[in-house]
């Protein structure tokens, strides 16, 4: 979700004037793309999807809009959008996209929009990534776990994002088998300068390469938690410090640190 709310950050209707309630999503909402760096091999190893509102509104107003009525099409279009613009921008490396697991009645049948739009604009199927929130409220942990293993089996990536927010991190982990796991940013905030949280990020690195489960620190904001990171192993970043979100084009993020 890195240090913007994403289109499955978790959603409310306080605050919604009504505008958007039973709107036509395609024509409200855009993507914000931001990058994931890895800073080892000094490349772009993916780009995440935000969501964002054509007229200017952040994430925060166009979630409040969200709710038991609309999930399904907000979940969808923002599936199809962000493929069809990540394909408009050439992207070429892999592109994550934030669902709601409540919204996805069927696991078969609720992908098959994503699966269509791979196919029409030309975007491989092996390049998504679907992640969802450690701690996101779920009708059925069962479910969840059915989700995944069907997005598995389609050849999409799967990741957890927020990891540690929640309150059955491990046990998620051991579940949901993801492919990625998004370190919460509240574990990296001002991590160089807390030698508990380094000593649990540095565990982290551990498990998950004997997962075989790729690390993702997100949020990351200054230099400094940068350098802490890489010194305990993490290959994988994505925040401020690199690159902000942006409509209309792929950002180009710093790379050197």
């Amino acid at each position: 979700m890195s240090t913007e709310l994403s289109s499955t950050a978790k959603h409310s209707t306080k605050g919604c004037d009504g505008s958007c309630r039973g709107a036509n999503f395609a024509q409200e909402i855009t993507m914000a793309f931001q990058p994931i760096v890895d800073l080892e091999r000094q490349e772009i190893y993916a780009f995440e999807a935000l969501v964002r509102g054509v007229d200017g509104r952040s994430a925060a107003e166009v979630l409040s809009c969200v709710d038991e009525t609309n999930m399904f099409a907000f979940d969808q279009t923002c599936r199809v959008m962000a493929i069809q613009q990540a394909a408009s921008l050439k992207m070429d490396v892999k592109l994550s996209i934030n669902f709601i697991p409540n919204a996805v009645y069927e696991p078969q049948n609720c992908i098959r929009s994503t699966l269509t739009a791979s196919e029409e604009f030309c975007f491989p199927k092996d390049r998504l990534i679907f992640e969802v929130l450690e701690g996101e409220r779920v009708t059925s942990r069962e479910h969840l776990a059915s989700i995944f293993s069907t997005y598995s089996s389609f050849g999409f990536m799967t990741a957890l994002d927020d990891f540690g927010e929640g309150y059955s991190g491990l046990n998620h982990l051991c579940r949901l088998r993801p492919d990625i796991v998004k370190m919460d940013m509240a574990l990296v905030r001002d991590i160089d300068r807390d030698d508990r949280k380094r000593s649990i990020m540095r565990a982290m690195v551990s498990l998950t390469k004997d997962l075989g489960v790729r690390l993702i620190s997100e949020g990351v904001e200054t230099e400094d938690e940068i350098l802490a990171l890489r010194e305990l192993g993490v290959e994988l970043f994505q925040g401020y410090v690199l690159a902000r979100p942006t409509i209309g084009e792929l950002p180009s993020p710093r790379m050197s640190f």
